[in-house]
């Protein structure tokens, strides 16, 4: 079996190579740069899924970001995830790839709608309006996958992972998730010796995050040694942990990794999003799906391939 991986290069698309099963047999991962196969141009999907064949697709790539990422730049995100997720799963399925595991997010969720949220509740009431171009884009994407695997047949699949975080994550104060931020603040005030670390808001709204890890060797489970289970699936699958934590908890679970002895400063004045958004894992659940990072193990090797990245 052939497998191509879009995202190779993003913390899932990392940990899914890292993973990949060794007792998978004949499975092949090919994994093309964004040099190989620019996913925002149709024609140059189009052109490599015609000069490599694949069985199945692995589709992880997204333009993501954090609250200020997003709010600064509504129309890229969503422009550009359209594209990303459009071209890749349209020329899958003119090409003929019957099987297609499309990765959504919980910001197709609408904004505090209820908790915890149920595949069902997408497109129930308005979206988050601070990421609502990135939900758009990814909404759309399961909606093509659905339509596909209605009407041709096919094994076009969507899983709805909570928020990821890992050592592969994107440690910018400006771009990166809430962890992947958080962490990068406090360690720099611990280098410094700052006495105090800023959270935006009061700290109080609660996140589900999950250690990408966990979510690439389930994929690989779906995929198994032949990608024609992916048609036991549902159309939506939502993958959590099954609970979740304050911003406040995070930072203070942070700072004991990091070893920061400070305070911390609550702004008020700055965007914050929903206030929570917990998914229900039920169906996941009846197909084996078992988190089994805890946070505390989780943050200690996110820090450490943060500290592996700066020092490179």
């Amino acid at each position: 079996m052939r497998v191509l991986l879009t995202g190779g290069t993003g913390m899932l698309g990392r940990a899914v190579l890292r993973l990949i099963p060794a007792d998978v047999r004949n499975l092949e991962v090919i994994a093309p740069t964004r040099g190989d196969m620019d996913l925002r141009d149709a024609n140059s999907v189009r052109q490599y899924l015609k000069a490599h064949p694949v069985d199945a697709v692995i589709h992880t790539a997204a333009r993501v970001g954090g609250i200020k990422a997003n709010v600064q730049d509504p129309i890229g995100f969503m422009t550009d995830n359209i594209f990303i997720s459009t071209h890749i799963i349209e020329e899958a399925y003119k090409t003929g790839i019957k099987y297609l595991l499309n990765i959504g997010s919980s910001c197709m969720y609408p904004r505090d709608y209820r908790n915890p949220l149920v595949e069902e509740d997408i497109l129930a009431a308005p979206l988050e309006p601070t990421n609502e171009g990135y939900a758009l884009a990814k909404i759309a994407a399961s909606r093509l996958c659905s339509y596909i695997s209605e009407q041709k047949g096919y094994a076009y699949k969507t899983i709805i992972p909570c928020n990821l975080y890992g050592p592969d994550d994107n440690f910018n104060l400006e771009l990166g998730h809430m962890i992947a931020a958080a962490m990068m603040k406090i360690h720099i005030a611990h280098c410094n010796g700052d006495s105090e670390v800023e959270i935006w808001g009061d700290g109080t709204v609660r996140r589900e995050f999950l250690y990408a890890d966990d979510v690439a060797k389930f994929i690989w489970q779906m995929i198994g040694n032949d990608a024609s289970q992916l048609h036991e699936f549902p159309a939506d699958l939502n993958i959590g942990l099954g609970m979740d934590y304050s911003v406040n908890e995070y930072y203070q679970a942070i700072a004991h990794v990091v070893k920061f002895k400070g305070q911390f400063r609550r702004n008020l004045d700055q965007p914050v999003g929903m206030n929570h958004k917990l998914m229900d894992i039920t169906k996941a659940e009846s197909f084996g799906w078992i988190p089994e990072t805890s946070l505390a193990e989780g943050l200690e090797k996110t820090y450490a391939g943060f500290l592996r990245y700066f020092a490179n």
